[in-house]
């Protein structure tokens, strides 16, 4: 039973993978909030363009997708800034301009081995370095999302309001587009690009089929993302399975059991008003 904590792959895999479960949920919980849930989906897009350069031109791949994903998440901003009445059209944008870069840029590459390691993650071969980087930048994400909590919370329900209540609205998005950025360029090298824009959203929606306020949600989401991780990892290990898609089918299979409970729920409550 206790047999995937002897390796000392899987145990650099379920300290990543419990940290990015942890952070990555609590960025979704913000960005879906604020009406953005497909940014993961942008950035890491982007993210993979960014991988692309570093290993045509031979530097670290994950340093090129933390600096595309941070000139993404400012042109987002810019693109929403020019565009307010169709601000979700920044996402699309971004998005197809990642899918074309890192198309393009693909066919450049040496070794497509080591890119395709970006595409659904390689979670379990991570490196010690590679470790202590995600230690430190869930550190930082985590830190700055509890020390900015308050005006997080204004912009994301009310960006007018925010701004009444003397909260520089500017800086507070370019801050939770700057700590997405962060923290999809660091899960693509884990649990890959294609992956992490689910982990954003499906622990979020999740905790919203329980949660009766924000802070519950936030909670929830955070809950809700370390139990699909570390339990789609142990799963993955012994199944033999991809860790990336275990998580996320994990991660489905009680979203959808608790549609049903809430459906069934809202069937007794309405027997009882017959």
């Amino acid at each position: 039973m206790f047999e995937v904590f002897q390796y000392p792959f899987m145990q650099k895999a379920l300290i990543v993978g419990a940290l990015l479960g942890l952070i990555v949920p609590l960025i979704g919980a913000l960005m879906v909030s604020k009406r953005l849930s497909m940014i993961g989906d942008a950035l890491s897009h982007m993210s993979l363009a960014g991988v692309s350069i570093g290993l045509i031109f031979n530097f670290s791949p994950v340093l090129g997708a933390l600096l595309t994903g941070i000139i993404s998440a400012l042109s987002i901003d810019y693109i929403r800034s020019r565009l307010p009445q169709h601000a979700e059209t920044s996402i699309a944008v971004i998005t197809s301009t990642g899918i074309g870069l890192a198309g393009l840029l693909s066919g450049l590459i040496p070794n497509a081995a080591n890119f395709n390691s970006f595409l659904f993650g390689s979670i379990v071969a991570i490196s010690n370095d590679e470790l202590w980087l995600v230690v430190i930048i869930a550190l930082v994400v985590f830190i700055l999302f509890t020390l900015f909590y308050k005006e997080f919370f204004l912009v994301a329900m009310d960006e007018k309001n925010a701004r009444l209540q003397g909260v520089n609205v500017k800086i507070v998005n370019l801050l939770s587009l700057f700590l997405t950025a962060l923290t999809v360029s660091i899960a693509a090298r884990t649990v890959g690009a294609l992956i992490i824009s689910s982990l954003m959203v499906i622990p979020v929606v999740s905790a919203l089929q329980i949660s009766k306020s924000y802070k519950q949600t936030v909670i929830f989401s955070v809950i809700f993302g370390f139990i699909f991780t570390v339990v789609g990892l142990i799963s993955s290990f012994y199944l033999r399975l991809k860790p990336g898609g275990t998580i996320v089918i994990f991660g489905i299979l009680v979203l959808f059991m608790l549609f049903i409970y809430n459906g069934i729920k809202r069937s007794k409550i309405r027997r009882r008003h017959l």
